[in-house]
């Protein structure tokens, strides 16, 4: 004769652990009697890796910043704006089959012009943190497109605020203000608390984006706050832009594939940084107790004509029998110096950079001559076509 055995069915709930939910397995006990001893055994459901989402992901800010917070155990998400084109060879190397398990960087088709596909993806998302990158950002290009430019950089940040408001997902937002709001400052260098006088559409629909972003934290609770970021470059940086057009034209002319660079104001000054290390800033925003705004720069400016001269001298060409000024890259109003103190984001971010403006100009020169000898190489191409056949 076989051995009786019984079996008690086990009942599961949960209880809040220092990683996350944990189920507790017991035994169930009738109702007319205590169990004769607790057995109980705990198992551990890990907890929901902190989830980011970002517009402007394809972008130079973008890809950095997507690595940092992969590094950190993030899942990321980001919207791109359809394209016929291939645009997002920046976050290539990040990008998995979705299909497989763990993945954790996600692309998503959306558009800061559409109010209605930013709530769809916040309320699929529900990120913990946003970090609002995306803008049409070439200030020169903004006053030929200056309509275009207040509606994605100004009103783009409003259609998202409003998304957060309108799904009610607990997050905390960061909007990518800009120096160019201070324009004609009157006073150097800007702090926090400089008043703002812009200088270009551009200025003016990033100062339209930050008042809102304010008007959000003061007026409904959100945790919204500003990153005032001076120039910062990098070997991913736009090839429009003017520290980009410089290195690029340096080992072209170096490889003589172009004779003449032609810019516009050489008088100009900057304060120059590394991007790679304003991102970091940037996430440390979020990690505040409490929302507040803060400026990234480096505390020092150099001239459009430093720059050329310094990235020019890396190769040793002389810059003066290459380049030359053309009016039309003048602004219709120009911003002579923009110098930022960022004492207070040292004080309570403990955030400083470390690169210098040679080193930056030297990291640049040196990642645009060896992409462009890759390019001649063949090399581009080849893994161009590996990535149309996959």
């Amino acid at each position: 004769m076989l051995p009786m055995f019984t079996f008690t069915p086990l009942k599961m709930t949960e209880e809040t652990g220092a990683h996350g939910r944990i189920g507790i397995c017991g035994a169930a006990s009738n109702s007319d009697r205590a169990p004769q001893r607790s057995n109980k055994m705990t198992v551990a459901f890990p907890a929901r890796r902190k989830r980011a989402f970002i517009t402007g992901i394809t972008g130079q800010d973008g890809s950095y910043l997507a690595e940092l917070l992969l590094s950190k155990n993030y899942e990321v998400h980001g919207i791109k704006r359809r394209s016929s084109s291939f645009n997002t060879e920046r976050v290539d190397h990040l990008i998995s089959d979705w299909h497989e398990r763990d993945v954790s960087f996600f692309l998503h088709f959306g558009d800061l012009s559409d109010a209605s596909s930013l709530s769809k993806l916040l309320y699929r998302v529900a990120p913990d943190e946003i970090y609002h990158l995306g803008a049409q950002s070439h200030v020169r290009v903004s006053f030929d497109i200056p309509e275009y430019t207040g509606d994605i950089t100004a009103l783009g940040t409003t259609r998202l605020l409003d998304a957060i408001r309108e799904t009610g997902i607990p997050t905390r937002f960061y909007n990518a203000a800009s120096s160019e709001m201070f324009g004609q400052a009157y006073e150097c260098p800007q702090t926090e608390l400089t008043p703002f006088r812009p200088r270009s559409p551009y200025g003016c629909a990033k100062l339209y984006s930050y008042w809102m972003t304010v008007n959000a934290r003061e007026g409904y609770g959100l945790y919204a706050v500003n990153g005032i970021l001076f120039n910062h470059e990098s070997p991913r940086r736009g090839e429009i832009f003017v520290s980009r057009k410089i290195t690029r034209a340096v080992a072209r002319i170096l490889h003589g594939l172009q004779e003449k660079l032609y810019l516009g104001n050489l008088d100009g000054e900057r304060d120059w940084g590394y991007a790679p290390e304003f991102v970091e800033g940037i996430w440390r925003m979020l990690q505040q107790d409490e929302p507040e705004d803060f400026l990234l720069a480096t505390g020092e400016t150099h001239s459009v004509r430093e720059f050329v001269e310094r990235a020019f001298s890396e190769v040793g060409l002389d810059w003066r029998r290459h380049v030359e000024v053309d009016p039309q890259y003048y602004r219709p109003t120009e911003i002579d110096r923009l110098e930022g103190d960022y004492s207070k984001a040292r004080k309570k971010l403990g955030w400083t950079p470390s690169t210098r403006f040679r080193d930056l100009v030297k990291i640049m020169v040196e990642a645009d001559v060896q992409l462009l000898e890759d390019k001649l190489s063949g090399q581009i191409e080849r893994r161009m076509a590996m990535r149309g056949s996959e």
